[in-house]
């Protein structure tokens, strides 16, 4: 057997035998509880600019983006504009033209000042205002015209109205292949005190909107391999990949 192939199937093996490790899950789960109660994700940054994810899902996204090629990634929710930066510069590694269009309802100045002078700017646009308001849409829809292949990040308000909204929206846009991923469906899993100032919580998140956008779409599939290899992942159900 080829060594690569050989490595690549070992890699399967062991990822899906982590599916029934009781134990090894019991303590991903605890540390994703003690991590998200103290703001693990705020500490860190990619390229300097805070990125407010965990750096498992910034792997996992980089292998999506590596495995994709994406022509045009679209993110919901900008905030201090990290993900937008790691966004660019693995287009950047990529090569060719591909373009990130980062889209939220209040760009700060601060904010947006710092993007638009960082190096990988070249390769971003932004929009502001809400995601799922039509207008905005419909400059989504004009942007991702001309036979791209795009990926989707929904990462704004995390009620489920909203983000089932923004999946009814933006699924249309992925292509076959390609992925769209829901961050923050960890907020199903966690004690309610953790959200206890937000609009958002059990039965109210980003993780009963996939379930029930899922009721009517056959488009996409839930990739459980991605969330059973990452074992800490704040997008649990979240990684949705396109197959028609």
């Amino acid at each position: 057997m080829d060594e690569i192939v050989k490595f690549q199937n070992e890699c399967a093996h062991r990822v899906k035998s982590y599916k029934s490790d009781k134990t090894l899950k019991k303590s991903s789960n605890a540390f994703l509880n003690e991590s998200i109660r103290t703001k693990y994700s705020y500490n860190f940054s990619w390229m300097g600019r805070p990125i407010i994810q965990y750096p498992q899902d910034i792997i996992a996204m980089q292998e999506i983006i590596w495995n994709v090629r994406p022509d045009l990634i679209i993110e919901t929710g900008i905030a201090h504009g990290g993900s937008l930066i790691f966004y660019a510069s693995m287009l950047e590694l990529l090569g060719g033209k591909g373009k990130v269009l980062g889209i939220d309802i209040d760009i700060r100045e601060h904010n947006r000042h710092e993007i638009e002078k960082h190096p990988m700017y070249k390769r971003i646009s932004m929009i502001e205002g809400s995601s799922i308001d039509e207008s905005v849409v419909e400059k989504v829809r004009e942007y991702s015209r001309g036979g791209k292949r795009v990926l989707v990040c929904l990462d704004s308000l995390h009620t489920h109205d909203h983000v089932l909204r923004e999946l009814e929206a933006y699924s249309p846009f992925v292509t076959t292949g390609s992925y769209c991923v829901v961050f923050d469906t960890i907020v199903e899993d966690l004690p309610n005190e953790y959200s206890a100032d937000r609009p958002w919580g059990k039965g109210n998140n980003p993780k009963t909107a996939v379930w029930k956008f899922l009721e009517g779409n056959n488009r996409f599939v839930i990739d459980k391999e991605i969330e059973n290899k990452l074992l800490i992942t704040t997008c649990p159900d979240g990684y949705l990949k396109c197959v028609q």
